[in-house]
């Protein structure tokens, strides 16, 4: 039979990924074994093996595998205009409800230095900045957003509006006495996402 270890569709491969990704959210890095990994996929641990080389290796597939679809909208149509912002949180808030300690995980471990990753986690980061400055700059060229407009901030501001919701969602939940369900955070993302098309207007000039 031919099995490719990369092969994306593969299911052995997909349930180990969908295993990892909640023992890792579950617990510390260091504390996950690879054979609770493999029996919560129910597979044989020589598969991590197979497809993904070692733990850490399995960690970063799960990492990249989780971020690629964010990271992909760079180089889509979606944010071909400042409206797009709303589109993109929209698909972070969904992303993230099915992944809810995500934001959580990734803060440990750049700001904490816990965990395995760090540069990887780090090289997809600047990934994202890379390419978000391209996109700034077509937008710029286009005339759809101010000149002036500073792409590293913008990006610190997009991150700031998307991250933080999901990393206090609980305190925010008990203080408002709500949950925030899908419809709270498709309002959220339609107020986010005019408050971003608001501040990239071009300025007027006479």
């Amino acid at each position: 039979m031919d099995v490719t270890p990369q092969h994306p569709c593969d299911p052995v491969r997909a349930r180990l990924l969908k295993a990892a990704l909640e023992c890792f959210l579950g617990d510390d890095y260091h504390k996950v074994t690879t054979r609770q990994i493999a029996e919560k996929a129910d597979a044989n641990i020589s598969m991590i093996r197979y497809y993904f080389g070692n733990k850490e290796g399995l960690y970063e597939e799960m990492i990249r595998e989780t971020l690629n679809p964010l990271l992909d909208v760079l180089d889509g149509p979606m944010l071909a205009a400042p409206a797009g912002f709303t589109e993109f949180l929209r698909l972070y808030y969904e992303t993230m409800t099915h992944r809810p300690e995500f934001p959580k995980l990734i803060l440990k471990v750049l700001a904490l230095n816990q965990g395995p990753g760090r540069r990887f986690i780090q090289q997809l980061l600047e990934r994202g900045r890379t390419r978000g400055a391209r996109k700034v700059a077509d937008l710029k060229a286009q005339g759809q957003i101010d000149a002036a407009v500073d792409p590293d901030i913008l990006r610190m501001a997009f991150v700031s509006l998307a991250m933080t919701p999901m990393l206090l969602k609980d305190i925010f939940e008990e203080q408002m006495g709500r949950a925030m369900d899908g419809a709270f955070l498709e309002n959220l993302a339609t107020f986010n996402g005019r408050l971003f098309a608001a501040g990239l207007a071009p300025t007027a000039h006479e």
